[in-house]
């Protein structure tokens, strides 16, 4: 029999929209620290520089506002759990525009000042399930902005990559968020329920086709913390060097993720 269709996960839009904001507002403050040396380091996004990553950390907001000014979907075709696939479409026109920004916005606290009044305006002046045409579908606005925290979680993590001693902190709900929605993606990508994966405190899934577990101590387990799994859902560390690292374990025949990561992509 095959494993029962399980409900979509809830996120609570008041507690989503506070983790945005809380994590756009960590990497404000750590914007204004940084000098012209340490905006044009390079990154780990290719020929991005730190100047260009904050100018694209700004289109994570802005993207609500550009998708709000389509015409709004006659109904919802999409899941939020195919985001994280659907969004390399739009690689290519994403970094031009982030190094467009970047040239543009000489003072870049100013600019993501900017970003984040009209971002909150927006989100005080439509509705949670006005849809949006997504390039995963039609999502209601509150689904959409539950990507948001995964894209900053994301950059925060590249930025402290890049930037040493920067330590840009993590909003605990904005990290929880990025977390589960990355999981549940894992999950709708390949469903089954021989492998259970925990990432503590935040998320536990089931997934991979094989025997289903029910009881007991699950014959397939992997287990990490949430960062080291949101930088292997996100093509920032390799399923291979996380476990030489041990920063992840994993037990069972049917516990090898290395096939389905990254997510994003």
């Amino acid at each position: 029999m095959p494993p029962a269709r399980k409900r979509p996960r809830a996120h609570d839009p008041v507690r989503t929209r506070a983790a945005v904001l809380a994590q756009f507002g960590n990497v404000r403050a750590a914007v204004r620290t940084l000098g012209p040396e340490q905006l044009a380091l390079p990154t780990r996004l290719g020929d991005w520089t730190v100047r260009d990553l904050v100018a694209h950390v700004g289109m994570a907001l802005t993207a609500v506002d550009r998708l709000l000014d389509e015409p709004e979907p006659m109904r919802q075709d999409g899941q939020l759990t195919a985001w994280p696939s659907a969004i390399a479409a739009d690689a290519d026109a994403i970094a031009r525009t982030a190094h467009r920004l970047a040239v543009e916005h000489p003072d870049l606290d100013a600019h993501l000042a900017e970003v984040e009044r009209r971002f909150t305006e927006r989100l005080d002046t439509h509705p949670g399930g006005r849809l949006l045409p997504t390039n995963a579908g039609a999502l209601p606005l509150a689904d959409y902005v539950v990507t948001r925290t995964v894209e900053l979680i994301v950059h925060s993590d590249d930025l402290n990559a890049a930037v040493p001693g920067l330590d840009i902190p993590y909003d605990r709900q904005a990290l929880a968020a990025a977390t589960r929605l990355l999981a549940d993606a894992l999950a709708v990508r390949a469903p089954g329920g021989s492998t259970e994966v925990r990432i503590p405190p935040y998320a536990v899934v089931q997934c991979v086709e094989g025997p289903r577990h029910t009881r007991g101590t699950p014959p397939n387990v992997v287990e990490t913390d949430p960062l080291t799994w949101i930088r292997l859902a996100s093509g920032r560390l390799a399923w291979k060097d996380a476990l030489d690292g041990a920063q992840v374990s994993a037990s069972g025949e049917r516990a090898d993720l290395g096939a389905l990561l990254p997510l994003l992509g």
